[in-house]
């Protein structure tokens, strides 16, 4: 992979420059005292979550979201800046000489209804790509919010048990793959300097008080993909007269599914998933248009280039033989693969072991989605991206019993568990930034 060489490179100058191992945490010590702040404090955190959940907004669009994170950080002291890449926060917590170390959140929601039927469920809406939609939390970055800040209260708390500072960035509009390049693109590095070591999280279907990780890759790089179909409309009963963008469109959804079956390598990922198709006002009107929205993830350079020109081609094709123009293709690299520093994932993964166990496990194989904390990793931080789970027992034993799948991530009816979800995450988090700034 060409983002692999990348990274690893900016990873061996990162670590070269980096300051010395910090000493060795007592981890049973620091577990204790981050279980005490929790109990500590849940009852608010679990507030934040549900007001949070309740007010989602989306990308570039969380003003109330961001404020009410900046207020929370402000009010332990933290010193807060806002307005970073748009509507980005960054919070500095200084803990004396040592390390810098990134903790990344997300800010924003997604342009869907939510269906779970919890109590503070979201009723929120907004203007999405000029359209009123409904917005909901069904990613889970309300979880990451709370356990973000639950972190802080963490380390505040433990302050005697390491050294050196922790840069908290609430990142905007992480779902369009590209508030982590407007932070940068708007000087991160210059006016809050690069950071030593980061991390992320990110709460997905396992079992809740389960720790997730991997070297290496744990996600897919991103590419955005619109197609417009160019027709000419007429009376839907005189086809004849018209060409067709519906049935241009509808041949396109099905044969660009040939790229993945029989051009690319069948033991390497690839998706092609077409998540919109816009056409028409009318059942007896053919439209003179017809646009796709879509996603395509790969793991791979190779096979990434292999499927950007398979869909254009298809695309162009499925016109030809319409007798159509040529349609317009817009394709837009999205967020890049997630590459967990090796080094510093065993370094983690030793604590994880240490504080949850058996629940500490490693993820076989990198996941399909897509995520922009790259962004920070390709500016030269050496990382890890680690996953929590978000259902109880309960809720997975009775999936099993009926037969029936768990909602996922950007399912309508996807409702992680705030407890123990949210402890589960900001004992974690709190135990990485404390394993690589011990005293």
């Amino acid at each position: 992979m060409k983002m692999l060489t990348c990274v690893a490179s900016a990873t061996v100058l990162a670590l070269a420059v980096a300051p010395a191992m910090a000493a060795t945490l007592d981890v049973p010590a620091a577990k204790a005292q981050v279980t005490q702040t929790l109990d500590r404090d849940y009852a608010q955190l679990d507030a934040l979550y549900k007001d949070l959940h309740a007010h989602p907004e989306l990308g570039f669009q969380e003003m109330r979201t961001a404020a009410k994170l900046a207020a929370e950080m402000r009010g332990l002291g933290l010193g807060v800046t806002e307005g970073v890449g748009g509507t980005g926060v960054v919070a500095i917590l200084k803990n004396g000489p040592g390390p810098t170390v990134l903790v990344r959140t997300e800010l924003d929601a997604l342009p869907m209804e939510e269906k779970s039927g919890l109590p503070y469920a979201s009723r929120a809406q907004a203007t999405w790509n000029g359209k009123e939609t409904f917005v909901a939390h069904s990613c889970g970055h309300d979880v990451h919010m709370a356990a973000w800040v639950g972190t802080a209260r963490a380390l505040i708390a433990a302050k005697a048990r390491w050294s050196g500072t922790v840069m908290f960035v609430a990142q905007p509009s992480e779902e369009t793959v590209n508030g982590a390049k407007a932070m940068l693109d708007d000087g991160f590095i210059k006016r809050f300097g690069k950071a030593d070591y980061g991390f992320a999280l990110h709460v997905g279907p396992g079992l809740a008080g389960q720790i997730y990780y991997k070297p290496g890759a744990v996600s897919s790089t991103s590419d955005s993909l619109d197609v417009v179909f160019a027709g000419r409309g007429g009376h839907g009963s005189m086809p004849a007269a018209t060409i067709d963008p519906v049935m241009m469109g509808a041949r396109f959804v099905v044969d660009v599914q040939s790229v993945i079956s029989r051009e690319k390598d069948p033991a390497a990922f690839g998706v092609v998933t077409i998540g919109s198709f816009q056409a028409g006002s009318a059942g007896n009107i053919i439209p003179d248009s017809a646009q796709l929205r879509g996603t395509i993830r790969t793991q791979d350079g190779a096979v990434r280039d292999k499927i950007l020109a398979g869909v254009e081609r298809t695309a162009k094709a499925v016109a030809d033989m319409a007798g159509a123009p040529a349609p317009t293709v817009k394709i837009v690299p999205g967020g890049k693969a997630v590459i967990n520093d090796a080094a510093l994932t065993e370094r983690t993964a030793k604590v994880f072991q240490a504080a949850f166990g058996a629940n500490a496990v490693v993820q076989p194989q990198a996941g399909s989605a897509s995520e922009d904390y790259s962004e920070f990793i390709i500016a030269g931080t050496p990382s890890v991206y680690f996953g929590i789970g978000g259902y109880d027992a309960k809720t997975i034993a009775e999936a099993q019993k009926n037969g029936t799948a768990l909602p996922v991530n950007h399912s309508p009816f996807f409702a992680p568990a705030a407890e123990p979800s949210i402890r589960t995450g900001v004992m974690a988090m709190s135990l990485a930034v404390m394993n690589v700034t011990a005293k």
